[in-house]
């Protein structure tokens, strides 16, 4: 199900778009990175939110789900709080080597923490570290608990057994994407789709033709990819905006909410099912303020499919559920974010001040 407009959006700038040969092509989303002041806090908070640590060397976290990824998550030590970027997983050696002669990537290193191998560092246009992995070793895995068999009307596989599923932190399957806000959005979105090959699924389009939200998903040719790996936002400045992390179910989006609650952290929004990307969600925040999604039932495409072309609304942020609350998009407006915003306003030329009235009045 899309947005239905009267009139069909126009994109009028040159990204998002496809790049016809990209420097490489990504095959995964292979971890985050953050800082953190307080190890022990980040942990507990993840923990309940259904990963499970697997190594913590003094001042690095390093934390997994049950799959083959050597961790998903990795939390630096820090004085303060901060996104700093995140892992993509390339094909080969070859692929390493291309990237580490784009301006301004660091040589082939040791890759860190758990599976080793070999990386690549680059910072994008804005600002945010991205480091190109290749050769990790694969983790031992573990089994998670099986979907529900559910009970539909014209279907009833489930007789003599009921549903009792574990009230324990949901099992994380495996890290989905990240969605980031960028001021120069231009030139940030021409950097992933020209050297990583992302593809543009759907975009959220301003009136003026400039894109408001692209989700952007691996090439994988006939290989069917998640809906989106990386989303870009028109913001006010570069900002994270939130992780999505895949577990078995619809209960066991539900019973992240349960637990969560019931240990005391916040909730952001949810639980609903997005338009764009399809997926049932549930949001909360860790203990800075950072927004985690659970999530099941995403859309799946292949490179073949064609992007789609949405009016950007508050409307179209999801099918049914909670209304998305104004504080899940409104900044924390301390004194730094706003001299930071006009910084912004004054230099990129892809925000405009009628922009931000748009987004303040659908959103803020």
């Amino acid at each position: 199900m899309r947005p239905e407009t009267t009139i069909a959006p126009r994109l009028l700038t040159e990204q998002p778009a496809r790049h016809p040969s990209p420097t490489v092509k990504a095959s995964s989303l292979a971890y985050l990175i953050f800082e953190r002041p307080d190890l022990k806090k980040a942990a507990r908070y993840l923990e309940d939110f259904g990963l499970h640590t697997s190594q913590c060397d003094g001042d690095t976290l390093y934390l997994r789900g049950p799959g083959a990824a050597p961790y998903c998550y990795r939390v630096h030590r820090a004085a303060k709080q901060r996104f700093v970027g995140f892992g993509l997983t390339l094909n080969s050696l070859d692929d390493l080597h291309k990237l580490a002669r784009l301006p301004g990537a660091s040589g082939i290193e040791p890759a860190q923490g758990p599976g080793a191998g070999q990386r690549v560092r680059l910072i994008d246009p804005s600002g945010f570290c991205v480091e190109a992995v290749y050769g990790q070793t694969p983790a031992d895995q573990w089994p998670h608990r099986p979907a529900l068999v559910v009970n539909q009307p014209d279907n009833t596989p489930r007789i003599n057994n009921t549903q009792r599923p574990p009230a324990a932190p949901p099992e994380v399957i495996r890290l989905g994407h990240v969605v980031l806000e960028v001021a120069d959005y231009q030139a940030t979105c021409a950097w992933y789709t020209g050297h990583f090959g992302l593809i543009p699924s759907d975009v959220q389009v301003f009136a003026d033709g400039s894109p408001a939200v692209a989700f952007l998903r691996l090439d994988l040719g006939d290989r069917p990819a998640d809906h989106h790996t990386l989303a870009l936002a028109q913001g006010m400045m570069p900002a994270y905006s939130h992780s999505a992390y895949e577990v078995v179910d619809a209960d066991a989006v539900g019973m992240g909410q349960r637990v969560l609650r019931e240990r005391g952290w916040v909730h952001a929004w949810g639980i609903g099912r997005h338009i764009l990307g399809s997926q049932i969600f549930d949001y909360w925040q860790d203990p800075w303020g950072d927004k985690h999604e659970h999530y099941c039932d995403g859309d799946l495409f292949t490179a073949d499919h064609p992007t789609g072309l949405h009016r950007i609304s508050a409307q179209a942020m999801a099918q049914w559920g909670q209304r998305m609350p104004r504080s899940f998009t409104r900044p924390r407006m301390r004194l730094a974010v706003i001299r930071a915003m006009f910084h912004h306003l004054r230099r990129s030329p892809d925000l405009t001040v009628r922009k931000l009235i748009t987004l303040a009045r659908l959103f803020g």
